[in-house]
């Protein structure tokens, strides 16, 4: 990876082909079995069935700007030509507020639509000391996991209602992804597809958080380019899409199996891309990682056939 994001500088995925194409299993080493399960019904899917049909062909992307100093913003904004939201990352680990405030204040220089990312890395009362710093200069489009729980979420969007409070870890990491919509701890909806289980799944989801008036906003678990194909599926097949999506984490590696997708106008196309023979090659993993994997592979596997 270019720089590091979500504490890492390597990201590790299994590719799977399949009669319909390519998919993705990747979930973080640290995820238990019964977790990355999920993920690899999502590969599965993309493998053996494929996309859902698309209703447009592209979608509007955020900038994404990792916890890095403000002088190296500009830097990273020209990796999304034509992005007009940029998501920045907050509350990382060993960092003050200040650093949050001028990171911030850097990326509004280039781009005025702005959302944070705390990664559910404050308290109630930190959230709405930070949120209320960081929207001196100009509103924000959303706060994303401001807090860890979804009872903290809901304090923080009674205590801050001038701010919309989005949702990521409460929905994806919950059994019940839909009780922080039904406790009214959000305003938005952040989703990734592996982590649901797949496109499909994604879709339902997104189906039942419209009954309660929710908006979405599909997002990458730092996905390779073939599990950004998944994304941009699940993206181009919702029948509404009212927000930029975070499905532009790819420019953050220095290697990927697929050449970067062209951004245009802020957006990318959902055509899906097929990885390359020699970057496969070139990236493979060291047998020992290789074994681990094939090993979590069969262990999820195991998993999911005890719930079919």
């Amino acid at each position: 990876m270019r720089v590091r994001f979500r504490g890492i500088t390597t990201r590790e995925v299994m590719l799977i082909r399949g009669p319909s194409g390519w998919g993705e299993f990747g979930p973080f080493p640290e995820y238990g079995d019964d977790e990355a399960a999920h993920w690899l019904r999502s590969a599965i899917e993309a493998a053996w069935i494929g996309p859902p049909p698309a209703v447009r062909t592209a979608v509007p992307i955020n900038a994404t700007v990792p916890a890095i100093g403000p002088d190296l913003v500009a830097g990273v904004l020209a990796r999304f030509p034509g992005a007009t939201t940029a998501k920045v990352k907050v509350a990382e680990r060993g960092q003050a507020p200040a650093d949050d405030i001028a990171r911030v204040a850097a990326v509004r220089e280039h781009i005025g639509n702005v959302r944070v990312d705390a990664n559910g890395g404050w308290t109630v009362d930190e959230a709405c000391v930070a949120l209320q710093a960081l929207t001196v200069d100009g509103p924000l489009e959303y706060a994303e996991q401001p807090c860890a729980s979804v009872e903290e979420l809901v304090q923080v969007r009674r205590r801050l209602p001038h701010i919309r409070i989005a949702a990521d870890e409460s929905i994806r990491r919950a059994e019940d992804p839909l009780r922080v919509a039904r406790l009214g701890g959000l305003d938005v909806a952040v989703v990734k597809v592996a982590p649901l289980g797949g496109t499909r799944r994604l879709l339902a989801l997104a189906r039942e958080l419209g009954e309660f008036g929710i908006p979405l906003v599909v997002s990458s678990a730092l996905d390779s380019a073939v599990g950004m194909n998944a994304g941009l599926a699940a993206a181009g097949a919702l029948p509404e899409l009212e927000l930029a999506c975070g499905l532009g984490t790819s420019g953050f590696f220095a290697q990927d199996v697929a050449p970067a997708r062209e951004m245009v106008d802020g957006r990318y196309s959902t055509v899906a891309v097929d990885p390359e023979p020699e970057r496969l090659q070139r990236l493979v993993s060291p047998p020992d990682r290789s074994r681990w994997w094939f090993d979590r592979l069969a262990r999820c596997y195991a998993r999911l056939a005890d719930t079919i």
